[in-house]
């Protein structure tokens, strides 16, 4: 009987073709529009690291100016960052199964041949445990060892587009390379990584994409590494040397740690506070004991990653999803009015109201999925646009196997239930009344 139903619908669909085209074309746009902002909402909003991402904490230390608050709005916050030497001695005081200090910088790789130019890469300076942290893949090699930590190794690891315009994408691992004119050995090369959000650095960019490389933490002192990421200070130093700078109270670097359960998270925000008071004896963290850790999750929510306007356009996007749905009943009654003397017929050779019913609703699942695979193909058009609009990553802008089939199931539900009031009204009318009429 579904069969026969496909087959009246599509017969039906071919009689008023251009009535069924505005039907599609109604629910395609709707589709598209809402579907666009619900994909982008979606990545935006999605878990980066949803194995991992309730043992992963960002630490922060309120070190902040004792006559005023980090942040004036929302007081309870302490600095997003660290400064460089808390970050340094909290590595060294390993209070949880692993940690890591990072920052954003730059350095200059020098020309492999004579025919090359210098270029500029960006590298962000973290510790070995990094990469077990927020299980970043690899293809060739691994990360550096703890010993490269201690020592100031200038080893590398490469992103996979690095390592293809440096070595043509071959296995560079024992490689050597030249930057800010250091001899820097490859110890790694990873493979595609680009979490969305960006949550181990939301803070200079949950969008951006990730860096080209990564180097030693300790190498910052060794080759006075800027950082290339936001830092806030709030005492008046006087900064005449990098390591002065280094040793300011200036918030730069942002702490992660890998925390395994509950009881380990309490200790540790213990073993926080008991640091904190040790730096207040010795004249430092003025303000009140105002330590924090965040997992990833809380962590994308406090610097409101996914901000207001994004849920406000997704509702309106919907709004105007309701308003083609609308435009698709009024079409689907003109439609199913026009067949009164089909429907008449029928009923009067012993087809029954729910049988007529069904068929009707078939009829505008069809249209319903036929709108949807147009709208799938707007989609894509649109987030190509936002991409290049806005110089989106990829990674957000992309359309996953979620938003497929929850673009289908949308638009087929959508309209089924758009068809029912028209269908309904259809099956109401008395067949010898319409008959009597022809």
């Amino acid at each position: 009987m579904f069969k026969y139903n496909i087959k009246l619908a599509f017969m039906s669909m071919r009689r008023n073709p251009v009535l069924t085209a505005l039907m599609v074309a109604a629910v395609a746009v709707g589709i598209g529009v809402s579907m666009t902002t619900l994909s982008v909402y979606h990545m935006m909003s999605s878990n980066p690291i949803p194995q991992k991402s309730d043992v992963l904490f960002a630490v922060t230390l309120d070190s902040w100016n004792p006559l005023r608050p980090f942040d004036e709005d929302e007081p309870e916050r302490a600095p997003h960052q660290l400064t460089f030497h808390d970050a340094e001695r909290l590595v060294v005081l390993a209070g949880g199964k692993r940690q890591t200090a990072m920052f954003e910088s730059s350095l200059i790789i020098e020309p492999r041949g004579d025919d090359e130019l210098p270029f500029e890469a960006d590298a962000r300076v973290t510790y070995s445990d990094f990469f077990p942290m927020f299980n970043v893949p690899f293809i060739y090699g691994s990360g550096w060892d703890k010993r490269a930590d201690s020592a100031a190794e200038p080893v590398v690891v490469l992103t996979k587009e690095l390592n293809e315009r440096l070595f043509g994408g071959e296995n560079s691992v024992g490689k050597s390379l030249t930057m800010n004119a250091t001899r820097f050995q490859v110890v790694g090369v990873i493979d595609s990584w680009e979490p969305t959000p960006r949550f181990y650095d939301p803070i200079n960019g949950a969008f951006q994409e990730g860096n080209e490389m990564f180097i030693p933490y300790s190498l910052t002192s060794v080759l006075e590494l800027q950082s290339e990421g936001s830092d806030w200070g709030w005492k008046d130093e006087d900064i005449a040397s990098f390591e002065q700078w280094l040793n300011s109270e200036a918030v730069w670097v942002q702490y992660f740690v890998e925390l395994a359960s509950p009881t380990e998270r309490d200790e540790y925000l213990g073993h926080l506070n008991a640091y904190v008071n040790e730096q207040k004896r010795l004249g430092r963290f003025e303000r009140p004991l105002n330590n924090h850790i965040y997992n990833v999750v809380e962590w994308m929510e406090y610097h409101k990653v996914v901000a207001r306007d994004t849920r406000v356009l997704v509702g309106l996007s919907f709004l105007f999803l309701l308003v083609c749905l609308l435009s698709t009943i009024a079409l689907t009654l003109t439609k199913f009015v026009g067949k009164n003397a089909e429907t008449s017929l029928r009923r009067a050779l012993g087809a029954s109201r729910q049988a007529i019913f069904k068929q009707q609703l078939v009829e505008v699942g069809l249209i319903g999925l036929s709108g949807g695979m147009i709208g799938l193909t707007l989609v894509t058009f649109g987030l190509q646009g936002i991409r290049y609009l806005y110089d989106a990553p990829a990674g957000l802008v992309r359309l996953d196997w979620l938003m497929v089939f929850t673009a289908i199931a949308v638009a087929v539900s959508s309209s089924v239930l758009a068809g029912l009031y028209p269908a309904w009204r259809v099956c109401s009318i008395p067949p010898a009344t319409q008959l009597k009429t022809q």
